[in-house]
């Protein structure tokens, strides 16, 4: 596997890559209470069943493109073929780097390419001065959060209201630099 700068994106490599998405059979509970002035978020791990697919569009890759041409972006090539890609940006508004968006063809899951993308950002993150990474996932998202907690990542904020879908809440996680 070969870490590169990503170029343009010409193709939506995706649809290739099998499942967009994820599965799995634990999730963080997240559950608050607000009392005498005090709020409090409680995380608990709770045996669920969550699956979430989705597809990425032509208008995404649009998105990405525009983030893409910033030059903070990667992604991992095996005989010269995309199989992952971690998209990021340097907020020069709060000196961050911040990780839009990183997937990896199911061909090469669990192999090793999420760790290397993850290694790479956290180089140019330091290249740019950046004093932190952060990055946003779903708490249904079970298995990203442990990779990125392995990766060294700490959940530093909630949103309950970010996404439709009432069961999903925004974990935002954040590695210090």
């Amino acid at each position: 596997m070969e870490i590169k700068t990503l170029e343009k994106l010409t193709e939506n490599p995706t649809l290739n890559w099998g499942l967009n998405g994820y599965t799995t059979e634990k999730i963080l509970s997240v559950s608050f209470v607000e009392y005498a002035g005090s709020f409090e978020f409680v995380l608990k791990e709770k045996s669920l069943s969550y699956t979430k697919i989705w597809e990425t569009s032509s208008d995404d890759i649009d998105d990405l493109n525009a983030i893409i041409e910033k030059g903070h972006s990667f992604g991992a090539f095996e005989n010269g073929e995309l199989m992952g890609w971690i998209i990021g940006e340097h907020r020069t508004w709060n000196n961050s780097f911040y990780i839009e968006n990183i997937l990896i063809s199911e061909k090469v899951r669990r192999q090793g390419a999420g760790a290397q993308l993850i290694k790479k950002a956290v180089r140019e993150a330091r290249n740019t001065d950046s004093r932190i990474i952060e990055l946003e996932t779903q708490n249904t998202n079970y298995p990203a959060i442990q990779f990125y907690r392995r990766m060294g990542f700490s959940i530093t904020g909630l949103n309950t209201r970010l996404y439709e879908n009432p069961e999903e809440t925004a974990v935002f996680m954040t590695l210090d630099l």
